[in-house]
């Protein structure tokens, strides 16, 4: 057993902001790589000043340290850098030809104008394993064209299989809350680079990866996707309701609501003993998985009549006792109350510079023989500039700080 993190040694050179790229470099520094993160100098990450939530320091006032910027953040060191500049260019080279990875989103060909491109950095490290995460990725007739979260939602398929069903009230496409097509971007870029570390470890020699947001949004609607090109037919949105087997949706109790699954037909028959209805199995509505999605909303509402009757705890005290699978449903503020979250240390808090602490969502990666998972909060503007110019480009402090008087750090 090592009580080393799974990627210490690997070095990785962050020109990401605001949530997919990010997400991608603070995977690798969970995994335990040594992520230096470049920003502007005075501005920062962008993402440093999205959401509605910031930390406050000591005397109460407002900071720049937006929840935001702090979601895919931690594990990195910051070190500012004015790439716009001949100078500023030539740091990011000298950075990159020691480094095992190069994260950048910038739009397609910007940093080619900097001399900060793939081709040329590989003339300096032929080593180094270039991601570019973009909306549209590298090539096509909309590769130059600037992308969020929400246009993938929308554009990939996703907003299409969401919301209420048609004929309901607020019927509809409807965007998931969280950026989920951005995180699921940064995992799959985080992926491509594991891939591509592997690979090096074979040839001796680095590779550039493309990961385009539009990809991954269609690549997320998965399996409702997969139907529809098996049976040329479109899957109806169904608001709450399980995309598999069913009876599969929110339910109501006196006290609160959970989420059942009964997703075959053993389970159906298990949850027909319970409510005390043996003639719901074989009525010729629902004695069958595909009758049971056609007449589910007559089905839901037997069930949400029996269901109101239960408390809540005491309904999932019995459905886990016959082995049906169901959950609470949880507004935020209780989702960390649940024992099982708790019992997964689901949040953190670290030491922060500027706030004192910080709590954070923890990794949801968990290597339990070895490879501790070690976590350091999201750094402030800059935060890291000297030591890393100092340690790794062996710059003097005169240096540092004639770079610092002209604006370049």
């Amino acid at each position: 057993m090592s009580d080393s993190q799974a990627l210490a040694g690997v070095r990785v050179l962050d020109l990401t902001r605001v949530l997919a790229g990010p997400i991608c470099g603070q995977i690798l520094g969970d995994l335990g790589a040594d992520v230096t993160k470049i920003e502007r100098p005075g501005v920062g990450d962008d993402g440093r000043m999205y959401g509605f939530s910031s930390l406050t320091d000591s005397e109460g006032n407002k900071t720049r340290e937006s929840a935001f910027y702090l979601t895919a953040n931690r594990n990195k060191q910051s070190v500012t850098c004015n790439i716009s500049k001949p100078e500023g260019q030539e740091l990011i080279r000298r950075l990159a030809a020691d480094s095992d990875v190069l994260i950048e989103n910038y739009k397609v060909g910007n940093l080619k104008r900097y001399g900060l491109d793939y081709e040329s950095l590989k003339e300096i490290n032929p080593k180094l394993i270039y991601c570019s995460i973009t909306g549209f990725g590298q090539t096509g007739p909309m590769a130059t064209r600037p992308g969020y979260d929400g246009l993938f939602q929308a554009t990939g398929g996703m907003m299409a299989v969401t919301g209420h069903p048609e004929g309901q009230p607020g019927a509809g496409p409807l965007k998931a809350g969280p950026s989920l097509v951005d995180v699921f971007t940064g995992h799959n870029a985080a992926l491509a680079i594991l891939g591509a570390l592997n690979q090096r470890h074979n040839t001796g020699v680095g590779q550039y990866i493309d990961v385009a947001l539009l990809d991954c949004s269609v690549a997320m609607t998965s399996h409702i996707m997969q139907d529809y090109l098996v049976s040329g037919n479109a899957p109806p949105r169904l608001g709450n309701g399980g995309n598999g087997g069913g009876p599969a949706d929110l339910i109501n109790c006196s006290d609160g609501i959970i989420y059942i699954t009964a997703g075959t037909d053993e389970h159906w028959r298990l949850l027909c003993e319970l409510m005390e209805r043996p003639d719901l199995f074989d009525d010729p509505r629902f004695n069958s998985n595909p009758k049971r999605g056609t007449n589910r909303n007559e089905l839901v509402a037997i069930i949400n009549q029996w269901s109101m009757g239960w408390k809540a705890a005491d309904l999932l005290e019995s459905l886990d006792g016959i082995g049906l699978p169901a959950a609470r449903y949880n507004e935020l503020p209780e989702v960390f109350d649940d024992v099982q979250v708790q019992h997964r240390e689901l949040k953190v808090t670290v030491p922060h510079p500027v706030s004192g602490e910080v709590t954070m969502l923890a990794s949801p990666l968990a290597y339990m023989s070895g490879s501790p998972m070690k976590y350091q909060a999201p750094p402030t503007i800059g935060q890291h500039t000297d030591e890393i110019l100092s340690a790794r480009l062996n710059m003097s402090a005169d240096e540092i700080s004639r770079l610092r008087e002209t604006g370049l750090i």
